[in-house]
């Protein structure tokens, strides 16, 4: 059963904060093996890249093709039914106009002293995107992570995603090509990963990674960031729900459940200020677990890390939203914007009551790929900016030098570098 909190109780606060603080990251130790893998591909290339794939995949890529062809990737999204192919492209033209207007503009100035500056942008050369091969195989992903790098202006986009047996999705590959990937390679894991940092005889090196992956492919990115950027390290799923008792209680146990059904370590919360209201939740998450097909794995993410918290109003809530950080924060209530007003940390905001989290994973625009396991305190989602970088620019001629250089002088001599104090002294 879920956990039942009320903030009226006396042990609320050590109960919240037992809540805030549990850790439902996997435990699983790959750290060594990873480095071990990441060595290995570094020093061997694609001679290393191929036992894994034989290892791990079970197929040898120099019989089943290290790229999946454009044809074959033209022939996947040709095959969709029409109502998918229509779905993905919509989600694809609503993504991509999200993610192109977040393009910053390039700035310039000239200040009071006629020191001119400003920052140019610029997208990085390569992005390399990770898609998982197994029951993760989401086509939305592919769209979530590749379409900003596009937007960004990214010239070259490599997937990489295991094909077990050598059969690649053919949802993923329609949606590599509706996202316009220009290179789809079968491999995966940590060192699929390691291919896109350090490059190999086959395969160019990128400058970015981005997109999910199990506990190998997350420990991968940890150890070769600084090699190359990447997007986040990324944890279970979680959503928090804000409702009042003017909603279906319908609506909101298949809220919860939208993020319940993506990994037992996920997790759903919801804050009310009706107690009736969250009895009648409660059942209708359990009504609706028996009929989902991923009912065993939200069934048991519901049970293990599911937790419903009663308060006496709404308007104290946002505090401890913000405790929680959540990736997902759903407003189901008369006047979402004020809530929103007063929250500081969250991944995306969902508001009122006909905006579902789902709507969000899919078609709406903004990017899936959010931060979790409260990192919204300091982080944000997926955007054209994981792809560029900014340039910043100076130009001084000998009127500004001369206002601003003699501060530069004493700044570098009380630092004790003379050579600094010269290179500026002596244009003076």
């Amino acid at each position: 059963m879920p956990l039942r909190l009320d903030t009226t109780a006396p042990d609320f606060a050590a109960r919240f904060d037992a809540l805030v603080n549990a850790r439902r990251e996997a435990d699983e130790d790959v750290s060594r093996a990873v480095a071990d893998i990441v060595r290995d591909v570094r020093e061997r290339g694609d001679a290393a890249i191929a036992d894994y794939t034989r290892r791990f995949d079970r197929h040898d890529l120099d019989t089943s093709g290290w790229q999946v062809p454009a044809e074959e990737r033209r022939a996947a999204l040709e095959g969709l039914a029409p109502d998918l192919r229509a779905a993905l492209e919509l989600a694809a033209t609503r993504i991509r106009a999200y993610h192109a207007a977040q393009r910053p503009a390039d700035s310039e100035s000239v200040d009071e002293a006629g020191v001119r500056m400003g920052a140019r942008w610029t997208p990085v050369e390569a992005a390399g995107l990770y898609v998982p091969g197994g029951r993760a195989a989401y086509p939305s992903s592919v769209l979530m992570n590749a379409i900003p790098a596009k937007a960004a202006g990214v010239s070259r986009l490599a997937m990489v995603t295991p094909t077990p047996d050598g059969v690649v999705n053919p949802l993923v590959l329609a949606a590599a090509e509706i996202a316009g990937v220009d290179e789809v390679w079968r491999i995966g894991g940590a060192q699929a990963i390691a291919a896109l940092a350090y490059g190999s005889t086959r395969i160019a090196p990128v400058d970015v990674i981005v997109g999910p992956g199990n506990a190998w492919v997350a420990e991968a990115k940890r150890q070769l960031y600084g090699v190359v950027g990447i997007d986040m390290v990324a944890g279970p799923s979680e959503i928090l729900v804000v409702a009042d008792a003017k909603n279906d209680p319908d609506w909101i146990a298949a809220d919860l459940l939208s993020q319940a059904e993506h990994d037992p370590t996920s997790q759903s919360i919801l804050f009310t200020d009706d107690a009736a209201f969250a009895d009648a939740v409660a059942s209708a998450v359990e009504a609706q677990l028996g009929r989902l097909q991923t009912g065993a794995t939200a069934r048991a993410s519901w049970d293990a890390n599911g937790a419903i918290i009663v308060m006496d109003r709404l308007e104290a809530a946002p505090p401890l939203v913000d405790r929680l950080a959540p990736e997902h924060l759903e407003l189901a209530i008369d006047d979402p914007d004020a809530f929103f007003a007063q929250v500081r940390h969250a991944g995306s905001v969902f508001l009122g009551r006909h905006t579902p989290e789902a709507i969000g994973d899919y078609v709406a625009g903004p990017n899936h790929v959010l931060p979790t396991g409260r990192r919204a305190r300091f982080s944000s989602g997926l955007s054209a900016l994981d792809f560029m970088k900014r340039t910043s620019f100076i130009a001084l001629d000998r009127a500004s030098l001369a206002k601003i250089g003699p501060a530069a002088v004493a700044l570098a001599h009380a630092e004790g570098l003379p050579a600094h104090a010269a290179s500026v002294a002596i244009r003076l």
